[in-house]
């Protein structure tokens, strides 16, 4: 392939909702520079992007891919992304390794769920955001609707750079070229006007050529233009909007200029920071994309294949990849030599030998490689590591287990591989009942990723809801004595406590403390009786679960100056605080969650009514656009286990929610009746 230099590079990250039309947008520009003879399409499975088994099965894009075109001197790296609510952090992955988002509107649609939250993602992380309005063909009576709905709802410096004409055949440039009004009638708005809005928001904050611009008779050349508009862009003061069909390729050349003329190049874009040191003494630095400097690159994609291994997609921020050279991975000691580099072109793999600042490559077969690692190639790197990229808390769980006796090895290596892929995965352990958890963003999200297991992995898991983790706790004060005596020949047990405990506030955890004076319990076995105390705790005395939100206060005891040993107080204390619950009101608590429920206004009356009948609160609803409406709920954790299934039900598939832990409370009576007398069968 050819060779390029920094500043003739763009990187972008496709994001936008499911339907928006990404993957066929993207085959379209692709199409459109000659990389490839033949457009390939989304329903019959020829894209380029969605080229894994899964994804050609289920007609969606699940994983990020990655695509590059060669056009007009530049390379541009393009990199699809999964527009499904369930792998929102799978879309988060790429957003480090770009300066610009290409974020995709369907125009039937309008903004959507995933629409609000690339936007808010891109715009936090310092991207450029450039928008797309798909699907313009047979949308003609929507458009001026949707650029109002845009500049209400993602911020009134999104301003479009073309428009569509009259006939939806074409594009007008309202922008780059310096006569747009010579290009033919627009569908809605003015060209000229839409130029004026451009060139006055750029020069909004540029004194010298708002000045220039008079003095010339309000004009200015695009070249003039440049610099201000790349700073408006980096700082977010304007967000372009064009106009395109994936389908009949309307405005895809248009689009392709300005991805060229607008979009900035690793020289010009918001620098990615790095963190160097740990702790009080970290200090975020930001590199220069030299050349010939120190290599620093980072790795914001991992895959692991089978037969092939671990592969890293990496940027480089500093310094040139070869091939053959030696690199570090964050802090390790040991380096690994680059023997495999290349660039992803959908499923294949393009050799070269080396890679520039700027630049998007590939490395294989090297085992340390994580998402967020750094690669540098000189020991004054090693402190070097990336932010914490802030991906979505899991809302969903399933407890997994092994189908065959004997996987339990196999299936725990299988699930890490899983999460260094998909770092938006988690494993949580149910100690208490014993359970393996896989959490994610939705049964989907699990679903495809358990898939994956059995299809790559060859492992199958079988799979149960996981128990809710109630919680008990105390909602009035006690006090117990007791006093452990054994005596068994020889030298015995003696020891006794006298504890008080009282309530915390929620969330407070446990707190003890020992009031005892005069040596009662002398200070080598207090911590004996707070181990037994924890010991009671973590069995419950109601149902089994874990106590939280106590304060033990040991305030009395004696003891036997030969047969008092640790282990005598470690029963004591364990003895005293059981029964120092059983008079102080014990309760059960189960965990609350908020809830955010989306759904079209025919479906709010089914929503609320169901969330009512599961013990739910409707704590307020919030009029969006197209006639959709967001709910608020608060709801025990327990009865929304199954809630995206309830949810696709009652709306058809149409509704969408998003859900985080909100607090503990006490369970209603005849729930803590009903789990008291399951543990007492169990």
């Amino acid at each position: 392939m050819a060779e390029f230099m920094t500043e003739q590079i763009r990187n972008l990250a496709v994001l936008g909702h499911s339907g928006a039309g990404k993957s066929s947008l993207l085959e379209a520009l692709l199409f459109e520079g000659k990389a490839f003879p033949q457009k390939g399409r989304v329903d019959k499975g020829t894209n380029h992007a969605d080229f894994t088994a899964q994804e050609k099965d289920h007609r969606h894009s699940l994983e990020p891919s990655f695509l590059y075109l060669d056009i007009d001197n530049h390379h541009i790296n393009f990199i699809d992304t999964p527009g499904l609510p369930d792998f929102f952090g799978r879309t988060l992955l790429p957003l480090p390794g770009v300066e610009t988002v290409l974020l995709v509107i369907n125009a039937t649609t309008g903004i959507e769920t995933i629409t609000q939250r690339a936007f808010e993602a891109a715009r936090a992380q310092g991207k450029v955001v450039l928008i797309a309005i798909n699907h313009i063909d047979g949308n003609g009576d929507k458009l001026a609707t949707l650029l109002d709905d845009i500049q209400t709802n993602l911020g009134p410096r999104c301003l479009p750079v073309n428009l569509p004409n009259v006939r939806l055949d074409d594009v007008i440039d309202c922008y780059l070229h310096p006569e747009p009004q010579l290009q033919g009638e627009a569908l809605f708005h003015d060209v000229v006007s839409a130029r004026d809005e451009l060139i006055d928001t750029v020069l909004e904050e540029d004194d010298e050529l708002m000045a220039l611009y008079l003095e010339q008779g309000e004009t200015l050349t695009p070249e003039q233009l440049h610099a201000p508009l790349e700073a408006a862009l980096r700082r977010g003061h304007l967000v372009p909007i064009c106009f395109t069909s994936a389908e009949t390729e309307v405005g895809i050349a248009a689009l392709l200029e300005l991805i060229i003329k607008l979009c900035p190049n690793p020289l010009e874009g918001n620098r990615q920071q790095f963190i160097k040191g740990a702790g009080e003494k970290a200090v975020r630095v930001e590199v220069i994309p030299s050349a010939d400097a120190h290599v620093l690159a980072q790795v914001f994609r991992v895959t692991i294949d089978p037969f092939f291994g671990r592969m890293g997609i990496f940027r480089v921020h500093q310094g040139t990849v070869h091939l053959g050279m030696k690199l570090f991975v964050g802090d390790e000691r040991k380096p690994f030599k680059v023997n495999n580099l290349f660039k992803l072109q959908g499923d294949k793999q393009i050799a070269v030998t080396s890679a520039i600042p700027g630049d998007i490559c590939a490395v294989s077969k090297i085992d340390e490689l994580t998402v967020g690692a750094v690669l540098h190639d000189s020991h004054d790197e090693d402190e070097f590591r990336m932010p914490e990229l802030d991906l979505p808390e899991p809302i969903f769980g399933l407890a997994v287990s092994a189908k065959r006796r004997g996987d339990e090895q196999k299936i725990a290596e299988v699930l890490n591989k899983l999460m260094v892929e998909d770092p938006s995965l988690h494993i949580a352990k149910n100690e208490a009942e014993g359970q393996t958890i896989l959490q994610g963003q939705g049964d989907l999200h699990l679903h495809i990723a358990l898939e994956k297991a059995h299809e790559l992995f060859n492992v199958d898991m079988d799979t149960d809801v996981p128990a809710v983790a109630y919680r008990e706790t105390i909602i009035s004060t006690a006090q117990a004595r007791y006093r452990h005596k054994k005596q068994s020949g020889g030298s015995g047990q003696f020891g006794e406590v006298m504890l008080a405990i009282e309530p915390l506030p929620r969330g407070a955890g446990f707190e003890f403390v020992s009031k005892v004076v005069g040596g009662a319990v002398p200070s080598q076995y207090i911590p004996a009786v707070e181990k037994g105390v924890k010991e009671a705790m973590n069995c419950g005395t109601l149902a089994g679960y874990p106590m939280q939100d106590v304060r033990v206060s040991l305030l009395d005891g004696k003891h036997h100056s030969v047969d008092s040993k640790e282990i005598a107080f470690v029963m004591a204390g364990k003895k005293a605080f059981i029964e120092a619950v059983q008079a102080a009101s014990p309760v059960i608590l189960e965990p609350i969650v908020e809830m955010k429920v989306q759904v079209a206004q025919e479906h709010v009356g089914d929503i609320t009514g169901d969330i009512s009948a599961n013990r739910g609160i409707i704590c307020g609803t919030q009029a969006l656009d197209n006639n959709r409406v967001e709910v608020a709920v608060e709801a025990p954790l327990a009865t929304v286990d199954d809630y995206s299934t309830r949810l696709k039900s009652l709306t058809g598939g149409d509704g969408q929610f998003s859900i985080s832990f909100s607090r503990y409370d006490v369970v209603p009576e005849h729930v803590q009746r009903e789990l008291v007398a399951s543990a007492k069968r169990d």
